[in-house]
């Protein structure tokens, strides 16, 4: 059986006999950009089911911030600090995750108190870990905390700090420009790179498939 890894980078348009429907915004990035013929077609429909099976039990979400939230750029000002952008969609994403009773939690190895207070004060996330050297540390202290198994959390990172916390959780995914490493452990990496809507495009699929994402 081919790695997940291996399906998106041979692959590209879900076959039209698929066993299952796609959800409303389609999984553009599990299938690459190659069109799919007929000696992977059987594995693309086993990966994708798989892949719909592991969002159906998401019960939590869990984040990188840096590289996932933002887009790895820095902008140092002349007082020495750190400033970085950040994706409204993104953000709003969040909130509708918490409005629908999700776990939310953010580890991070920054220590940003602009970041704290964005995530925090203005997204309400209440699970909140900074200046994180040992990430799985932080993951079981949320799990802990929010009484969620691993098997029922998504996490989303792009860096090695991130590889522990993903290989334990139900759903690892990672932006479309997350390090090989991470990319190779992944269940489901996104087409948008961080800061740039990967965390909205993680949370409105699960939302969708769990039929949980707001209707307007």
């Amino acid at each position: 059986m081919e790695s997940q890894q291996q399906v998106n980078q041979g692959l590209g348009q879900i076959v039209p006999n698929a066993p299952q429907p796609l959800p409303p915004a389609g999984i553009p990035s599990v299938t690459g950009g190659v069109v799919v013929g007929v000696d992977n077609e059987m594995t693309v429909q086993f990966e994708l089911q798989h892949l719909f099976d592991k969002m159906k039990v998401v019960r939590a979400f869990v984040f990188d911030v840096d590289g996932v939230f933002t887009n790895n750029d820095l902008l140092v000002t002349e007082a020495g600090e750190f400033l970085r952008t950040m994706n409204v969609r993104d953000g709003q994403a969040l909130k509708w995750a918490v409005e629908a009773g999700y776990p939310i939690g953010i580890i991070t190895g920054g220590t940003s108190e602009g970041v704290k207070r964005r995530f925090t004060h203005q997204l309400g996330i209440s699970e909140y870990y900074s200046g994180v050297k040992d990430k799985i540390v932080a993951f079981q202290s949320f799990m802990q905390r929010t009484g969620v198994q691993s098997t029922e959390i998504c996490y989303m990172g792009d860096d090695l700090p991130d590889i522990p916390p993903m290989r334990k959780s139900a759903l690892a995914c990672c932006p479309a420009d997350a390090v090989p490493e991470v990319v190779a452990v992944s269940d489901y990496i996104s087409h948008l790179p961080g800061g740039a809507g990967c965390v909205r495009d993680v949370i409105e699929k699960v939302m969708k498939i769990q039929g949980k994402w707001p209707q307007y």
